[in-house]
């Protein structure tokens, strides 16, 4: 076990070393351009021209995605999300794609070919454009280009120039000061993805309409910046190991008698670091002592696989409905704590309300995989029919267990389609799943571990046994090649009351709204420690602990934008959300806005929040 825990410790060391350099190169690019990473890209020739700093190579199909008619500027944060998305060309790809216009695999191709390609098809090129190519002595020769030596120099010069973005950034000590967190950031202090998405298709001309409501904000800023700080403030929070594990919650012998409800959900990870999940409404009939608690859900545990989902943090936020949706009131959040599970006890009046599951970001992230090969999924049986691996029989298990909302051992309508809304976007309406109650096995026009077996058996054969539209469904799944589950995050939500029987269903699948974000900095305001600003009234920070969990929320009483600049590198033993020890918040007027979520990286040891905010 101590070998194993030392190999996962230098995983995540090696996760978080890696994710450092990703931020640095975006930053080095950055500002290769820009005179600061706080400053916006106004153009799309700007976008275009950072993103080649940064090793691309954008076609303008691929800017104009990025920078829509409603786009007015794009800040750090979204640069880096795009980064993330548009991997740089290998010369795999590129030789692909010569090998396209080269059906005899010669290895050259003639310019005159190459003139017509270039100025006639995609996005065509201008005969200068091409003539600029063809003169290149490099890779041509005899009228023709060679393309294994163009695609050499098309490496070379793209990896030159990130390498003389991260040599200014270096060698300038002015920029050098305004990185991201200190020189050692993959120490034990931990760096994991941002959950904020940015939204380029927004238009951002106003701080107004950025937040028009107190709890929205804009999208918050990772970098640090060479002004000077106005005012400050610190907070420290020391943490025993294990702090706050076990809170008085849950009574057994006096809520035997209580009425029970249940129902499963799940957290899952997108491709950009957003997070979505299942929110519930619960429906009261009488005023009751409610005690709602929320957990990871303990599936499956096969033996020298870890179970990544059940360190996840998770919490619960309830809102009374009243007239309407957007009319929500928060009640309460799972703030008690009892090992893996959170709770909240308290007395409800009759009605309908939400529950919001959540999770701070810390835990589940974007882990880069580290496999060796893909696990196999399907085969031929001796009589020549495709066959499901016993290790994809126990992952659809596994789904099923998770997707089986109500735990009733059958897959409803309703809950298979949050599984198809998750897998393809789409739903199965009453005649498909008619269709599907003839060939699947089904109960109660319900559907039965052994008919979802089959299902995902006839996708193999409608294949004719390859796998990649069953990879896709396990990956959005959050599952990797080696069938593990990484980017998801499946729990259990339980409602004890004591003199009504509860109701809840899930509505919807999607990432956190406004009221969630809403919620979270009223709790936060409501119950954590208030300090003002040294030298700066209009700005309050307040900090809440809850269990293993420190959330941190900045107010903006003024009426202008604030740029608060926070920095965690006292820390020791602490995972913020954030991604990095230092970055900044930009905090529209008269709102305010969650400036990051702590845990402990070991929960085995001491740990110390320790950060500043200061105005710049």
């Amino acid at each position: 076990q101590k070998v194993t825990r030392s190999e996962s410790s230098q995983a995540k060391k090696s996760q978080h070393a890696e994710e450092a350099i990703f931020y640095m190169n975006c930053r080095a690019a950055y500002l290769t351009v820009l005179k600061s990473s706080l400053e916006n890209i106004k153009s799309k020739e700007q976008l275009s021209l950072v993103l080649q700093q940064a090793g691309r190579n954008p076609s303008q199909k691929t800017v104009n995605k990025y920078w829509t008619s409603q786009t007015t500027t794009l800040n750090f944060d979204d640069f880096c999300t795009i980064l993330k998305k548009e991997k740089p060309a290998t010369k795999t790809e590129l030789l692909e794609a010569f090998g396209k216009i080269d059906p005899d695999n010669t290895g050259c191709i003639l310019h005159d070919e190459l003139y017509k390609i270039l100025t006639t098809r995609g996005e065509k090129m201008t005969q200068d454009e091409v003539s600029a190519i063809v003169k290149q002595a490099d890779f041509n020769c005899s009228g023709k280009l060679d393309y294994n030596k163009f695609c050499d120099l098309y490496m070379t010069t793209s990896e030159q120039c990130c390498k003389t973005a991260r040599e200014k950034l270096e060698v300038d000590g002015r920029l050098r000061q305004q990185q991201f967190g200190s020189q050692t950031e993959t120490s034990c202090e931990g760096i994991t993805l941002p959950v904020s998405k940015p939204s380029p298709r927004i238009s951002r001309k106003t701080d107004h309409k950025l937040a028009p409501t107190k709890g929205d904000s804009r999208t918050p800023s990772r970098p640090s910046s060479a002004q000077s700080c106005k005012a400050s403030i610190s907070t420290t929070v020391s943490m025993g190991a294990g702090s706050n594990r076990n809170t008085k919650l849950i009574e057994p012998d006096t809520m035997k008698e209580w009425q029970c409800a249940q129902s499963k959900g799940c957290f899952y990870l997108e491709e950009d670091g957003e997070i979505i999940s299942h929110k519930y409404r619960l429906h009261l009939p009488q005023r009751s002592t409610v005690c709602i608690t929320i957990k990871p859900l303990n599936i499956r545990q096969v033996e020298g696989k870890p179970c990544h989902w059940l360190s996840v943090d998770t919490a619960l936020y309830i809102l009374k409905e009243n007239e309407t949706q957007e009319n929500l009131q928060l009640v309460g959040f799972t703030e008690q704590q009892n090992k893996e599970m959170f709770g909240w006890k308290g007395e409800l009046g009759s009605g309908v309300y939400w529950l919001l599951p959540f999770t701070t970001g810390c835990r589940l992230k974007k882990v880069k995989p580290q496999i060796s090969g893909e696990a196999k999924l399907v085969y031929r049986g001796e009589d020549g029919d495709l066959v499901l691996t016993k290790e994809f029989r126990a992952a659809l298990l596994d789904i099923f267990e998770t997707i089986d909302l109500d735990g009733n051992g059958l897959l409803s309508l309703e809950e298979y389609n949050f599984f198809e809304l998750r897998t393809s976007g789409e739903k199965c309406d009453e005649e498909a799943w008619a269709v599907c109650k003839e060939n699947f096995d089904m109960k109660k026009n319900e559907l039965t571990r052994q008919g979802f077996m089959d299902l995902n058996l006839m996708e193999a054969n409608d294949r004719g046994g390859d796998p990649s539209d069953l990879w896709v469904t396990l990956l959005s799944l959050g599952y990797n090649k080696a069938l593990e589950m990484t980017e998801a995050c499946p729990f259990v939500i339980d409602i004890y009351a004591e003199k009504c029987k509860p109701r809840i269903k899930a509505i919807y699948l999607e990432a956190g709204s406004w009221q969630l974000n809403r919620a979270i900095c009223k709790s936060v305001v409501n119950k954590g420690e208030a300090k003002v600003m040294d030298g700066c009234e209009n700005i309050i920070i307040y900090t809440y602990k809850a269990g293993r969990r420190i959330t941190s929320v900045i107010e903006n009483k003024s009426d202008n934008k604030v740029i608060i600049h926070v920095n965690n590198e006292q820390s020791k033993n602490c995972l913020s959300n954030r991604g990095l020890t230092v970055f900044a918040v930009e905090v529209a007027p008269k709102s305010m806005t969650v400036s990051q979520h702590v845990m402990p990286l070991n929960e085995q040891e001491e740990w110390l929040y320790n950060c500043v905010h200061s105005l710049l």
